[in-house]
């Protein structure tokens, strides 16, 4: 009988919430998975929920902000596997300040992680799939924030932006090589993170309150569209960023 080969993937900031979802989604779907954050001790919880789906893990230290770092990364989730198949661009750093108090070192550190480390990380995959001469897909979370405008959100907005303006971009640059390249745009979702903004009673019914369908989304269902998108299902879709936010910018 034929080995079928295994795919593989490697997932960015897959610690815990949206990233450690996607992590745990493609173990489900057949990808071995290489996840990474800045401390490899953080992602022992998302490394056994792939071992426990009989897939293979590997995990990966990696700082977006440095180039080395990127490099390696590849390289690393590369050698594990023999291949690579899938970059989920998830690692992100958040920001919530008015313009008029956001410093320039705060405005230079959530696009260094946010667009400067996605485009790069994106570039080495690129460079990876074009040399082994493999189609693959690349897929990038992008965020509300980056569709329309939110009183705090600049520098991360405009990062956001700039993620679903580049998956354009490379989309049509990659697209004679087979490698589809999509964002997905979360809406509000409860995660870790925002636990702490959602715990407020008053500002968790304004947020509510937005969104048509009246509740916020979960890390499955973010890791839901992003499985999709990593599929032979989205065979013909590249160059979009799909906003999962519960009709929040329908209007």
């Amino acid at each position: 009988m034929e080995r079928t080969e295994r795919r593989a993937a490697l997932v960015t900031g897959a610690s815990y919430g949206i990233g450690a979802a996607i992590a745990r989604g493609l173990a489900a779907d057949g990808f071995d998975v290489a996840v990474t954050d800045l401390d490899t001790a953080d992602l022992a919880a998302t490394v056994a929920a792939i071992a426990a789906a009989g897939a293979k893990a590997q995990a990966i230290a990696l700082d977006l902000r440095r180039q080395e770092m990127i490099e390696a990364a590849l390289a690393e989730a590369v050698a594990a596997f023999g291949r690579l198949d899938v970059l989920v661009n998830n690692a992100g750093v958040p920001l919530s300040k008015p313009a008029l108090e956001t410093s320039r070192k705060e405005w230079e550190e959530v696009l260094a992680v946010n667009l400067t480390g996605t485009f790069f990380m994106s570039r080495e995959m690129g460079r990876h799939l074009v040399a082994a001469r493999r189609p693959g897909a690349i897929i990038s979370i992008a965020s509300t924030h980056g569709a329309v405008g939110f009183p705090g959100a600049a520098a991360y907005g405009v990062a956001k932006a700039g993620v679903s303006h580049m998956t354009r971009v490379l989309a049509i640059e990659w697209a004679p090589y087979g490698i589809r390249v999509n964002a997905v745009a979360p809406g509000t979702t409860e995660t870790p993170s925002r636990a702490p903004l959602l715990a407020d009673p008053e500002r968790r019914a304004t947020m509510l309150n937005r969104i048509p369908l009246k509740r916020f989304g979960t890390a499955e269902e973010m890791a839901a569209a992003v499985r999709y998108l990593a599929s032979p299902a989205a065979a013909y879709i590249t160059g979009q960023t799909l906003l999962v936010d519960g009709g929040l910018t329908a209007y």
